[in-house]
């Protein structure tokens, strides 16, 4: 949630002091934190410093996509796309295992001092190896920061609560309420700013519009489904945290391995049919989980690969249709606000999916809980075939012989670098 809100002050400062810059900084930032969360004598402390870990998150996220946008040309963006999202799931393959074994076998805060070594490790590489780029250099949108950061707060806050506190509380219709009003106000500001933090013209480009829309509903059927697979994996099945974690190895590990091969097919297909393909795919693999979980753990393995497999090829072909759809110097805001859609996305599936579980189930017993598995699990996928229908408004486009240096699209009419791309 924390790395929501600051997420366009950070590609905006990225354009203004260099993204590279910012991306070090954004580094040494988490690191730090990371220690201080692993130092924190009292849960008060612990939070400050996660609220930091996320000031630094925000600060790294949308650099490092903009980063790789910009030193790829447009016809091996995908296949660059495709490895960044392979890594990333590196990450998250990763990340349930290794979880288990700090859970199980060290204290809860090596989970955060594992993050130290890495990132003093990566700061000077950055430093050395990356090049400095930056955007137009435009005056700071305090105003916009202010109305985007609150509005979003309210909104992930709201969606938080909302199962914890009922959804009828004051304590979540009216962070949502003002959530949205506040974002409301920030699009208003925006139409007449000066320095526009997030121009509203990019929501006239509805290419950009549906990758932002395909980002959110891939994110938030792919989280809400990994959290509560995992539920079931502990609550219902009895697995520990480590077994749990080697056992959603089949949904997590084609993260690595599917999304660098289906990156470099986006420059051969176009973005829409891979991103639809591979939301229905992880729609049938999540409905698939869901019916499953009556029945045993190898049943279930065929629509946790199915459902990986999806996701791992729709992740980097939303994320090149997003970057893609956009002029160059446009390419830092276009990646931060894809990246706070997907953050935002990410609570707003749990937020619906913990909603769905506990009409139909609980945690009274296992049986109980597979009830309320299988209803979380059918909501996700019906977030994730919502993404398939935002997929269809993505151009069908492929940038087979495409310049190097064509520009994007800036109002979702074709420019003319872009006339010899192959309409599908």
């Amino acid at each position: 949630m924390e790395a929501v809100d600051l997420g366009d002050a950070g590609l905006r400062h990225g354009q203004d002091l260099g993204r590279r810059r910012v991306l070090a900084a954004g580094l040494a930032v988490f690191t730090a934190s990371s220690a201080a969360c692993a130092l924190a004598p009292s849960i008060g402390v612990l939070i400050a410093a996660r609220a930091a870990q996320g000031i630094g998150t925000a600060m790294v996220l949308p650099q490092a996509l903009a980063l790789l946008s910009a030193a790829f040309p447009r016809e091996t963006r995908g296949k660059a796309m495709g490895l960044f999202a392979g890594i990333t799931g590196l990450a998250i393959l990763g990340g349930p295992v290794i979880g288990g074994v700090v859970v199980q076998g060290l204290a809860w805060q090596w989970i955060f001092w594992l993050n130290v070594p890495i990132g003093v490790a990566l700061i000077p590489l950055v430093r050395r190896h990356m090049a400095e780029a930056r955007g137009p250099r435009t005056p700071f949108d305090v105003p916009g920061l202010a109305l985007s950061g609150a509005g979003l707060l309210g909104l992930v806050w709201g969606l938080i609560r909302g199962n914890a506190a009922g959804w009828g509380s004051p304590q979540v219709y009216g962070p949502l309420g003002a959530g949205t009003a506040l974002i409301v106000a920030f699009a208003a500001w925006e139409r007449r700013a000066r320095s526009q933090m997030l121009p509203m013209t990019l929501f006239r480009n509805m290419p950009y519009v549906c990758a932002n829309a395909a980002g959110f509903t891939m994110t938030a059927a792919m989280m809400s489904g990994v959290v509560f697979f995992v539920q079931y994996l502990q609550a219902s099945l009895g697995e520990s945290p480590l077994a749990a974690g080697v056992r959603l190895l089949p949904l997590t590990a084609t993260l690595f391995v599917v999304a660098p091969i289906a990156g470099r097919f986006v420059t051969r297909l176009g973005e829409r049919p891979i991103v639809m393909i591979g939301m229905l795919g992880q729609t049938a693999g999540l409905v698939w989980m869901a019916l499953g979980t009556a029945g045993s753990y190898p049943a279930l393995i065929p629509g946790m690969v199915l459902a990986g497999v999806g996701v791992s090829a729709a992740m980097p072909a939303a994320q090149n249709a997003a970057i893609g759809a956009v002029p160059r110097e446009a390419i830092g805001i276009a990646s931060g606000v894809y990246n706070a859609m997907r953050q935002v996305g990410g609570a707003f599936g749990i937020a619906i999916a913990s909603a769905a579980f506990a009409v139909a189930g609980s945690f009274a017993s296992p049986a109980a809980v597979s009830h309320g598995v299988r209803a979380a699990l059918l909501m996700a996928a019906a977030t994730s075939a919502a993404g398939a229908l935002a997929g269809a408004g993505l151009r069908a486009t492929r940038t087979a012989g495409l310049p190097a240096d064509a520009p994007g699209i800036a109002t979702g009419a074709a420019a003319p670098a872009e006339a010899a791309t192959t309409r599908g």
